[in-house]
């Protein structure tokens, strides 16, 4: 009789089968249908291969489209697909990797001397459809070290053989599905047959592993769907993607610009960028008053030995810019990487007892990264960026507490700007990897207790993901959907019980000792140009009222009434109600479509009957008259829609 084994599936339910029995198998034993649709399965918290066999008791959760994993693993197999079909087309070509992207895949090559442009993705994609329909399976087969690097050696891919190097013999896999065989960890969809829609969408260089010494690469994008009317969507969402491009609507709307002379990377912010940032700034300013925060200013650069003690030169001292040396021997400074570590220093500036506690620092405070300049890319990866930073020293008694308070203020936040499709990541340490960490077990064990508790006391949807925390601590980091669907990290809150020891942070308790306070770092924006470059993408350029840069446009219907629509546009100015008078000798047509055009949100017609009872004449974007008041009632009309809109309604 065959030994048994115990399967959990997600509803809590427990099954038996056969030791070595599949997830397809476990698929097929619930339903035919099921069986069809899955692509993975996670074993154990771990995506494996649907025909992989399993050997003993274990947790399983089957896989389809409708889940991140499936899709990933959908996404992965397709990069193989075009790997596949790289090989038949192009014989000499050598591969990098090709994993799965948040919308797609990619795969970085080396065609040698083999011409190619992008001409050739049409060619690339019936190449791929025509061997997707053989439905050939994707066969995984561990392999020996020396084994793998005889094969790629005798394939002459000096890139497999690198990324060999780092692996160790025992770990090491292959897949082959057709003609084409790749080191692969896996896992992969059962066969090519699943992929009916394939789309390949540019081309673009990328570095050998991410470094400017290397040789640039030809890295291929696509996207593939089981259905062809999904890739179609797909298809039409990204047209629209391109209509939100914040650095099209950016240039559009002047709001902001770069310069090379200035250097690649640093964004300039334009009068009407600067106004809109300065809003968002004043509004959590305004709010983080009323919970309590005391506002810090911090210096650009800090000794580089500031960055040492915290650990951020260890871990991020290769991404920072060159250190600036001094005429003084030894003497080295950094530009600002952080601000935590300022911050620190300022509660070390005198003694603390615990009636201040919690005490909560907050800055705008800007800071600077070293990013290659391929991966820059507008104002959502830039070289220097301003955080909404804030770092709350308390007592391990207080830290849910003042965990949750954060919380309430990245959803009020969120509310008010429009993005009320999230999900919230709690980010943990590795527990196989604790290098990447610092810090005792028993702090992580509490910083992650308390992030965990805080959640589920607020009741927000939350996903796990190990590995992702911060060197010194785990995260909570709220991950938004725009109105396209696309997931943007937007708000983090951090536990942290090893800087303040780093730095030796004390506080006299109530016992009249000294203990060690816990921090708390936030940033609901994240980062004022990266939070902006969502905005914008996300409503189009059609800011809510209250954050609009030019929130009335007057139009005068001639110049007769220049001075009428002075007298309506600072009835408004009084009231921090902005925009501008538009005097061109232009017809009112002409000017209602260009205030449409620069997506104004009120118009606000001045003619002669207007003029002659004290009136104006309202106009919404995108939707047309409102209807006639008088001057007094329509300031105070803008007034309360300013409002509703802060309210987020």
């Amino acid at each position: 009789m065959s030994e048994q084994i115990k399967i959990t599936l997600p509803d809590g339910s427990v099954r038996e089968y056969d030791k070595g029995v599949t997830s397809h198998e476990i698929a097929l034993s619930i339903s035919e249908g099921l069986a069809r649709n899955v692509l993975s399965a996670k074993v154990n918290g771990e995506v494996w291969d649907s025909n992989r066999a399993i050997d003993e008791d274990a947790e399983v959760q089957l896989l389809t489209w409708n889940d991140e994993d499936g899709k990933k693993t959908f996404w992965h197999s397709s990069a193989h697909l075009m790997a596949e079909a790289l090989q038949a087309l192009y014989p000499s070509t050598k591969f990098g990797i090709g994993p799965s992207i948040d919308n797609g895949f990619y795969y970085d090559v080396d065609f040698g001397d083999q011409e190619f442009d992008s001409a050739d993705l049409e060619k690339i994609e019936k190449k791929m459809t025509e061997l997707a329909r053989q439905k050939n399976t994707f066969d995984r087969k561990e392999v020996a070290k020396a084994d793998a690097v005889a094969y790629f050696e005798e394939k002459g891919d000096e890139y497999k053989l690198e990324l060999l190097e780092g692996l160790e013999d025992g770990s090491i896999t292959f897949y082959t599905q057709g003609e084409f065989t790749d080191l692969c960890r896996g896992p992969h969809i059962p066969n090519t047959g699943a992929i009916k829609a394939i789309k390949l969408l540019n081309v673009a260089g990328a570095y050998w592993r991410g470094d400017e010494s290397r040789k640039q690469l030809t890295r291929i994008y696509g996207v593939a769907f089981p259905k062809a009317k999904e890739l179609k969507e797909h298809l039409a969402m990204l047209e629209e993607a391109k209509k939100r491009d914040h650095r099209k609507l950016g240039k559009e709307l002047e709001l902001f610009t770069f310069s090379e002379k200035v250097g690649m990377g640093l964004p300039l912010w334009l009068p009407k960028g600067a106004i809109l940032r300065d809003r968002l700034e004043s509004f959590l300013k305004k709010e983080q008053k009323r919970a309590g925060y005391l506002p810090v200013v911090t210096p650009h650069i800090g000794n580089k030995n500031l960055y040492i003690t915290s650990g951020h030169y260890e871990k991020y001292g290769e991404d920072s810019f060159q250190p600036i040396h001094t005429p003084s021997e030894g003497e080295e400074f950094l530009l600002k990487p952080m601000n935590c570590p300022h911050h620190c220093e300022v509660y070390r500036s005198r003694p603390r007892s615990y009636k201040e506690l919690p005490y909560r620092l907050a800055e705008f405070g800007t800071v600077y990264r070293y990013e290659q300049s391929g991966e820059l890319h507008g104002l959502t990866r830039v070289r220097g960026f301003t955080q909404d930073d804030a770092h709350i020293f308390c007592r391990p008694d207080q830290v849910k507490e003042e965990f949750k308070k954060v919380i309430d203020l990245v959803l009020y936040v969120f509310k008010s700007l429009g993005f009320d499709n999230y999900t919230a990541q709690v980010s943990l340490r590795d527990p196989e990897n604790k290098t990447k960490y610092i810090g005792s077990d028993e702090d992580w064990a509490l910083a992650e207790a308390a992030i965990q508790e805080a959640a589920d006391e607020k009741g927000l949807v939350t996903v796990v993901e190990t590995g992702e925390a911060a060197f010194y601590g785990p995260k909570l980091d709220f991950m938004v959907k725009d109105a396209l669907g696309r997931s943007w990290q937007l708000g983090t809150i951090q536990v942290d019980y090893q800087l303040p020891q780093r730095f030796e942070l004390e506080y006299t308790g109530s016992d009249n000792q000294k203990h060690r306070p816990v921090m708390i770092h936030r940033a609901p924006f994240g980062s004022m140009e990266r939070f902006t470059a969502v905005l914008i993408e996300h409503c189009a350029g059609n800011f809510p009222l209250w954050l609009a840069p030019e929130q009335i446009a007057v139009l005068p219907i001639s110049e007769k009434y220049a001075d009428y629509a002075e007298q309506v546009y600072n009835a408004f100015t009084m009231e921090d109600i902005n925009g501008f008078i538009d005097h061109r000798d232009e017809k009112i047509g002409r000017k209602i479509r260009d205030a449409e055009v620069k997506k104004i949100p009120y118009m606000i017609i001045a003619g002669e009957k207007e003029a002659a009872e004290g009136k104006v004449s309202l106009r919404k974007h995108g939707e047309g008259d409102i209807g006639t008041f008088t001057l007094e009632e329509a300031v105070k009309y803008l007034q309360e829609k300013i409002q509703l809109s802060i309210a987020g309604e």
